[in-house]
């Protein structure tokens, strides 16, 4: 079975992660793996995980399985959180399962896709997160792209976007992120998602949102605001979210799937579909993050203690996309780099060339994809000094 296979490629982001990780240089700097780092460089676990962990230990008496759906409190809280007081869930049109992270969301989505339209196209940003493709591919769904991120203008390419959505035709779906666009950085503001809106009305897909990062641009209802639009004035919608950002739960692997469909009773019908692709895929998710975060939102002093923790990691990438704009004038780089600042979350791409990328690797041990996406969230007053002061070499020279 075995003898024939050639190794498979390997992922650019884990073979960079094993890259850094051998690098023994201390003035190493990562700006490479998608997660969040805090001015020490670490991927902290948040307090208020800590204590919803150490309430579950105390509280928690079983170990058996939590059903196909997951667990209904972090679900419910989850509905709560995505949609505010969107008139889907007043009218019981929204079925939501927890998954295991917001890729497993993905994946259960896709083969949901698979099960209901097998001939449907899952149209994506150009650029989209890597590993989007792959997942909708390996469910047997046709992918296409649509323009998104002009890397002359470091911003939307809103023209071509909407001409080439404009030609998705009715059963296809519209992959979108709902902020913190990864790897861009360039979000859809509340007018081009009101024109997706419009523009699913008429023609008739289906957009399938990913909220990977909700709270991580402006705040939670913000963030959450295209999903909660397209779930008032569309009759379907399918929406992923995961807690590896926001709650700092990145090896805990917990997102959630949610599905709305035009009546109660049709999603009662798409609901039972979605458990079954699950029980197809892996039978029942695992139930320990998710009830960290059902304690967490469930219990106000833990919530609020959250919604600190959140803005505290909210600003400090945000601060220090400023920080990063201003100490590049500062040392007479005359590239302009401010675009960094309009955008949000996590990633952008710094629009250098891939010479330069290289050279930031070899000689100076900083390290990104070779698309130029960095992880904004990798700098600190540490190591702020040797990254400008690298970025004006390779781009003086």
């Amino acid at each position: 079975m075995f003898s024939h296979l050639q190794a498979a490629p390997t992922d650019p982001i884990l073979g960079l992660m094993a890259a850094y990780t051998q690098d023994t240089r201390p003035f190493k700097i990562d700006l490479g793996v998608g997660v969040y780092k805090d001015e020490a460089g670490n991927t902290p676990i948040l307090a208020c995980v800590k204590e919803a962990e150490a309430r579950r230990g105390r509280n928690e008496t079983t170990k058996t399985y939590i059903g196909m759906a997951g667990d209904p409190g972090f679900n419910a809280q989850i509905d709560q959180l995505s949609l505010g007081g969107a008139r889907a869930l007043v009218d019981q049109r929204v079925a939501t399962a927890h998954t295991p992270g917001g890729t497993g969301a993905l994946r259960v989505a896709a083969d949901l896709i698979k099960r209901c339209r097998p001939e449907a196209t899952v149209w994506m940003s150009d650029p989209t997160w890597g590993n989007h493709p792959a997942v909708f591919k390996a469910a047997g769904l046709a992918v296409h792209e649509y323009p998104y991120y002009d890397p002359a203008t470091q911003s939307l390419r809103a023209d071509a976007m909407f001409d080439a959505v404009a030609q998705v035709p009715a059963g296809d779906v519209v992959l979108l992120h709902a902020c913190c666009h990864n790897p861009s950085g360039v979000d859809l503001a509340p007018e081009h998602w009101q024109r997706v809106a419009e523009m699913a009305q008429r023609q008739g897909f289906v957009p399938l949102v990913d909220m990977a990062y909700q709270g991580f641009s402006s705040d939670l209802d913000s963030d959450a605001y295209g999903v909660r639009l397209l779930a008032d004035a569309l009759p379907e919608l399918i929406y992923t979210t995961s807690c590896s950002k926001n709650f700092g739960l990145y090896r805990e692997r917990i997102g959630a799937v949610s599905v709305i469909a035009a009546t109660a009773e049709q999603t009662t019908v798409a609901k039972s579909h979605l458990l079954s692709t699950i029980r197809n895929n892996y039978s029942m998710p695992p139930a320990h993050g998710a009830l960290i975060v059902a304690e967490i939102l469930d219990n106000a002093a833990l919530k609020a203690q959250w919604l600190g923790e959140l803005a505290a990691m909210r600003d400090r990438i945000n601060s220090y996309r400023s920080l990063m704009v201003s100490r590049l004038r500062d040392a007479g780089v005359e590239r302009d780099f401010g675009f960094i600042e309009r955008q949000r979350g996590m990633f952008s791409f710094l629009g250098i060339a891939p010479e330069q990328i290289q050279r930031l690797r070899e000689e100076f041990a900083i390290y990104m994809v070779g698309s130029s996406r960095a992880n904004i969230a990798g700098l600190n007053q540490r190591n702020m000094d040797h990254f400008v002061s690298a970025m004006a070499t390779v781009l003086r020279d």
